[in-house]
C-alpha cells in the first residue's frame, strides 16, 4: 500500500474512533440533562402538591363545590403535560405521578370538611412536601458531582485507548517500513551476487577488489536492517498487545458504567424520595380514614397507589422514557492497521514471559483490591440501610388526634408533641444529612474501586484466556477426533398398565411418583434423539411434523414402549420435536408457573438487552 493510501486509512480509523467518542460524550451530556429534568419535574410535582393541600385546607368548610373546582383546576393544569398524555395512552405512569392523579380524583369524592383535617394539612403534610423537595434537590446535586467524576474517568479511559491505539499504529508502520527496507537490501545483495558470478578472467585485479568491498557493504547493510526490522517488529507486537488489553479494559469500563453505575446514580437521585413521599401521603390517608369512614372506598384506591411507590419500577420506566440517553453504546472494536489480521493478544516468544508476569501481578492486585472494595461495599450497604431506616420511619399515623377533642387546640398540642417538634425535626434532619454525607463519600469510594477492578479484571481475564489457549492448543493436538456421544442406556420402564396416572394431559409430579422415573422416558428419549440428529436441522420446533407419525410415537410411549431407543434415525426429526411439544403443552400444571410469567418476561427483556450490547448491536436491532 502506498504512503498516501496508508495516511488516508489512518485518518479514516482516527475519524471513526473520534466519532464514536463524540457520540458517547453527547450521550453523557444528555444523561445529565435527563436527570436534571427529572429533578425539576419532581420539584414541580411537590410544589403542586403543596399548593394543592394549602388550597384544600382553606376550602375545607365549603367542601363540596369548592373541592370540585380545585380538582378541576389541577386536572386542567396537568392535561397538557407529557405525563397526562402517557396516562391517556396506556395509564403507565411513574408511581409518584400516579399517586397525584388518584389524589385529584379522590378530591372529587370528599364530602365533609373538618378543622382537624385542615390543621393537619397546614402543619404536617405541606411541611413534609417542602422537606422532600429540599431533599430531592440536595440528592441531585450530590449525585451530579459523582456523575461528573464518573464521566471524567470514562473520558480518561477513552483518551488512554486513543493514545495506545496511536502508539500501536506508529510502531506497526515503522515495522512495515523496516520490512520494506530489508527486502530492498536483500534484492541488492542478490543482484550483486549475480554480478560477481560473471567470468573473472578478463576483469582487472582492482575491479575485483571493488566488487568484493561492495558485497561486504551490502551484507553489513542487510544485517543492520535485519536488526532494525526485528526491533520494530517486537515493538509492534508489544504495542498491539497493550492496545488489545486497553481495548478490553475500555469496553469493560463503558459496559460497567451503562449497566451498573448509571443505574446506581439514578438510585442516588431517588434516595429517600419515594419513601418520604410515601410517608407524606400516608399522613394524608390516616387523617382521611379517621375523619370519615364513608370515603374508604376512594381512599383504598390511593393507598394501593402509595403502596406501589417503588423506586425500581419507576427507574425502569424513567429509563424507558429516554431510551437514546440510557442505551449502552456499541463496543469498541479492534481497529487493525495496514491489514494486520491479528486481533488477539500474542502470547508467543519473546513476550510470553512478560505476559505471564503481568498476569500474576494482575491476579495479586485484584485479590487485594477485591478485599478492600468488599469492605467499602459492606460499609456503604450498612449506611444505606441506616438512611432507609431514617426515611421509612412510620410516623404518619395521626389517629391520636381524633381520639379526644377535635378542637383546633387539641390538634395543635398533639402535633407539636410528635413529628412537628422543632428540636426533634432539627436533630433527625441533622443526623440524616450527616449520614447522607458519609454514604456519598463511601459510594464514591466504592465506585472508584469497582471501576479499577473492572479494568484490571478485564485485562486479567483476557490474559488468562490467551495464556490458557496456548496450553489447550497443545493438549488438543494429542486428543483423538470428536466422536458422537454414546447412546445412554435406559432402564426398562414398568408397563404402562401398572401406572395409575396419565402420561399425556396429566400431572408431571404425580406421574414421576407413580412411575418411579426421575425424568419421564418421553422427555429423556426425545431430547436424546434431537441432540443426536436435530441440532443442525433447520426449523427445529418450528416446522410441523407428520401428524400420523406424531400419533404413532405418542401411542408407543403411552404403551410404555420407547420407539426412539434404537440408534437409527428412522423417524422424522420434526415429528419427534412435535411429540415433545405436545407432551409439555398438555401438562395440567405447566413447568413454568403462570404466576411467574411476568417475572420471566422481565428477565428475558433484560437478558436480551445485555446480549444485544455484547454483540455490538443497538436497542432497535
Amino acid at each position: 500500500m502506498s504512503t498516501p493510501s496508508r495516511f488516508k486509512k489512518d485518518k479514516e480509523i482516527i475519524a471513526e474512533y473520534e466519532s464514536q467518542v463524540k457520540e458517547i460524550r453527547a450521550q453523557l451530556v444528555e444523561q445529565q440533562k435527563c436527570l436534571e429534568q427529572q429533578t425539576e419535574m419532581r420539584v414541580q410535582l411537590l410544589q403542586d402538591l403543596q399548593d394543592f393541600f394549602r388550597k384544600k385546607s382553606e376550602i375545607e368548610m365549603e367542601y363540596s363545590r369548592n373541592l370540585e373546582k380545585l380538582a378541576e383546576r389541577f386536572m386542567a393544569k396537568t392535561r397538557s403535560t407529557k405525563d397526562h398524555q402517557q396516562y391517556k395512552k396506556d395509564q403507565n405512569l411513574l408511581s409518584p405521578v400516579n399517586c397525584w392523579y388518584l389524589l385529584l380524583n379522590q378530591v372529587r369524592r370528599e364530602s365533609k370538611d373538618h378543622a382537624t383535617l385542615s390543621e393537619i394539612y397546614l402543619n404536617n403534610v405541606i411541611m413534609r412536601f417542602m422537606q422532600i423537595s429540599e431533599d430531592s434537590t440536595r440528592m441531585f446535586k450530590k449525585s451530579k458531582e459523582i456523575s461528573f467524576q464518573l464521566h471524567e474517568d470514562l473520558m480518561k479511559v477513552l483518551n488512554e485507548l486513543y493514545t495506545v491505539m496511536k502508539t500501536y499504529h506508529m510502531y506497526h508502520a515503522e515495522s512495515i517500513s523496516a520490512e520494506s527496507k530489508l527486502k530492498e537490501a536483500e534484492k541488492q545483495e542478490e543482484k550483486q551476487i549475480g554480478r560477481s558470478g560473471d567470468p573473472v578472467f578478463h576483469i582487472r585485479l582492482e575491479e575485483r577488489h571493488q566488487r568484493r568491498s561492495s558485497v561486504k557493504k551490502i551484507e553489513k547493510m542487510k544485517e543492520k536492517r535485519q536488526a532494525k526490522y526485528s526491533e520494530n517488529k517486537l515493538k509492534s507486537i508489544k504495542a498491539r498487545n497493550e492496545y488489545l488489553l486497553t481495548l478490553e479494559a475500555t469496553n469493560a469500563s463503558v459496559f460497567k458504567y451503562y449497566i451498573h453505575d448509571l443505574s446506581d446514580l439514578i438510585d442516588c437521585c431517588d434516595l429517600g424520595y419515594h419513601a418520604s413521599l410515601n410517608r407524606a401521603l400516608r399522613t394524608y390517608l390516616s387523617a382521611e380514614y379517621n375523619l370519615e369512614t364513608s370515603r374508604h372506598e376512594g381512599l383504598d384506591i390511593i393507598e394501593n397507589a402509595v403502596d406501589s411507590l417503588e423506586p425500581r419500577s419507576d427507574k425502569q420506566r424513567f429509563m424507558e422514557m429516554y431510551p437514546t440517553a440510557f442505551c449502552p453504546p456499541m463496543k469498541f472494536e479492534f481497529q487493525s492497521h495496514m491489514g494486520d489480521e491479528v486481533c488477539q493478544v500474542t502470547a508467543q516468544q519473546p513476550v510470553q514471559a512478560e505476559l505471564m508476569l503481568r498476569y500474576q501481578q494482575l491476579q495479586s492486585r485484584l485479590a487485594t483490591l477485591k478485599i478492600e472494595n468488599e469492605e467499602v461495599k459492606k460499609t456503604t450497604e450498612a449506611t444505606l440501610q441506616t438512611i432507609q431506616d431514617m426515611v421509612t420511619i412510620e410516623d404518619y399515623d395521626v389517629s391520636e388526634c381524633f381520639q379526644h377533642s377535635r378542637s383546633t387546640e387539641s390538634v395543635k398540642s398533639t402535633v407539636s408533641e410528635t413529628y412537628l417538634s422543632k428540636p426533634s425535626i432539627a436533630k433527625r434532619r441533622a443526623n440524616q444529612q450527616e449520614t447522607e454525607q458519609f454514604y456519598f463519600m463511601k459510594f464514591r469510594e466504592y465506585l472508584e474501586g469497582s471501576n479499577l477492578i473492572t479494568k484490571l479484571q478485564a485485562k486479567h481475564d483476557l490474559l488468562q484466556r490467551t495464556l490458557g489457549e496456548g496450553h489447550r492448543a497443545e493438549y488438543m493436538t494429542t486428543r483423538p477426533p470428536n466422536l458422537p456421544p454414546k447412546p445412554q442406556k435406559h432402564r426398562k420402564p414398568r408397563p404402562r398398565s401398572q401406572y395409575s396416572t396419565k402420561l399425556f394431559n396429566g400431572d408431571l409430579e404425580s406421574f414421576i411418583k407413580d412411575s418411579g422415573q426421575v425424568i419421564p422416558l418421553i422427555v429423556e428419549s426425545c431430547i436424546r434423539f434431537i441432540n443426536l440428529y436435530g441440532l443442525q436441522h433447520q426449523g427445529i420446533f418450528r416446522v410441523s411434523g407428520s401428524q400420523v407419525e406424531v400419533n404413532d410415537i405418542k401411542n408407543s410411549f403411552e404403551r410404555g414402549e420407547n420407539p426412539l431407543a434404537d440408534d437409527q434415525s428412522n423417524h422424522d426429526i420434526n415429528s419427534v420435536a412435535g411429540v415433545l411439544k405436545l407432551y409439555f403443552r398438555g401438562l395440567e400444571n405447566p413447568v413454568f408457573p403462570k404466576e411467574r410469567f411476568n417475572d420471566l418476561i422481565s428477565c428475558i427483556s433484560f437478558s436480551a438487552a445485555v446480549a444485544i450490547y455484547r454483540l455490538g448491536g443497538t436497542e432497535e436491532s
